[in-house]
């Protein structure tokens, strides 16, 4: 049987993705000075104007509007009538601390909020995650560098990529559709345009063995992509969450993890499911796994755990549940001090999905 699934992935220079780098470069500058932080922060960006709000609670002391542009410069907004520009555009801060109702509960090692979160794995790809946004996310990336290193020197920071995968009996066979969507400058050609994307993005990135003669292409397919960032779409921390994590091919709680310190167990939570469900899938357990979790605000342990393998389990769905309780330590504090999620790690997790990146702590293999 065949079936068609589809996933997107943006550049660090899309407007969402910008907010996003922001917030967790605020959260990794608390971190380095203070560990302990407490932090919750949101960025938002229209025009040349970046708002930031939240709430943090920290000894760390920094400027944070320097930090704001250098982080505007780093991924290449330098033009206020194409994007944004690092030197002009104005920035209102409105940061308060966090709510003493709240850190009540968090100080005594409970949840920082209420809420689901899920973590999912599958043995279709390396590095256990689905096929569709995997791929998505190695081309995002790669149009990235294409243009930092001036393989393809007139793109600008702006894009986004979405790639559908053909299935046959469950297993990734071929890819169906890429579409490119990159914001360039003006004088460039469509003809030009779609050729170095091709033979430098794609050709660069995608198998061979993936595609044919009847794979779709499209470039650009508005025919003009030269106004972006936040001068062609505003941009807010959290609005990519299915980037971030699996594409749409699993589940999601709803809670958005940049800008957020590990206390916020939307964050912690989500990392820690992902670790335990791609442990399962590489111990030989389940071809594929997706774990939901529940806390209460103030509560250490979760409300409830549940487990699916599709009917691909070695172990029946509740004993593997069973094994994860009496493994990991599920609290706040637990998931945090097995992690070791107080370090200044979380620019790195920002662009190019927050799961399967070998250098991060919830990507790890143990034995089970």
């Amino acid at each position: 049987m065949k079936q068609y699934f589809t996933s997107e992935s943006v550049t660090e220079g899309h407007p969402d993705k910008l907010c996003d780098l922001i917030s967790d470069s605020i959260l990794d500058e608390c971190l380095k000075q203070d560990s302990n932080s407490r932090v919750a922060v949101e960025t938002f960006a229209s025009g040349n104007t970046i708002t930031i709000a939240g709430q943090i609670t920290t000894k760390a002391e920094f400027n944070v509007e320097n930090l704001v542009r250098e982080v505007i410069k780093e991924i290449g907004y330098d033009n206020e009538n194409l994007d944004m520009d690092y030197r002009t555009c104005k920035i209102d801060i409105n940061i308060t601390k966090q709510s003493p109702d709240i850190a009540m509960g968090v100080d005594t090692g409970g949840a920082g909020d209420q809420g689901i979160m899920f973590g999912y794995a599958s043995n279709e790809t390396k590095n256990y995650m689905p096929y569709a946004i995997d791929m998505a996310h190695k081309l995002a990336k790669r149009l990235a560098e294409a243009r930092k290193n001036k393989d393809i020197p007139y793109l600008r920071p702006d894009g986004k990529v979405q790639v559908t995968v053909e299935y046959e009996d469950g297993k990734p066979k071929r890819i169906e559709t890429i579409l490119i969507s990159t914001q360039h400058n003006a004088e460039i050609s469509q003809e030009e345009l779609k050729k170095d994307i091709t033979e430098k993005v794609i050709k660069y990135v995608v198998p061979s063995n993936m595609m044919d003669e009847n794979t779709k292409i499209y470039i650009n397919p508005t025919g003009r992509f030269v106004i972006g960032g936040p001068l062609g779409d505003t941009g807010l921390t959290g609005r990519k969450i299915i980037v971030d994590t699996y594409g749409g091919y699993a589940r999601h709680g709803g809670g958005a993890f940049s800008g957020k310190d590990a206390s916020k167990v939307d964050r912690s939570a989500a990392y820690m499911l992902r670790y335990i469900a791609k442990n399962i899938v590489a111990n030989g357990y389940a071809d594929k796994c997706e774990i939901q979790i529940s806390y209460a605000i103030g509560m250490k342990e979760p409300l409830s755990i549940y487990i699916n393998t599709f009917g691909t389990g070695t172990k029946t769905d509740e004993e593997l549940a069973r094994l994860i309780r009496e493994k990991f330590d599920l609290t706040p504090n637990g998931i945090i001090e097995y992690l070791d999620l107080r370090k200044p790690i979380y620019t790195k997790t920002t662009n190019y999905g927050h799961f399967g990146k070998e250098d991060l702590a919830w990507e790890r293999i143990i034995k089970m």
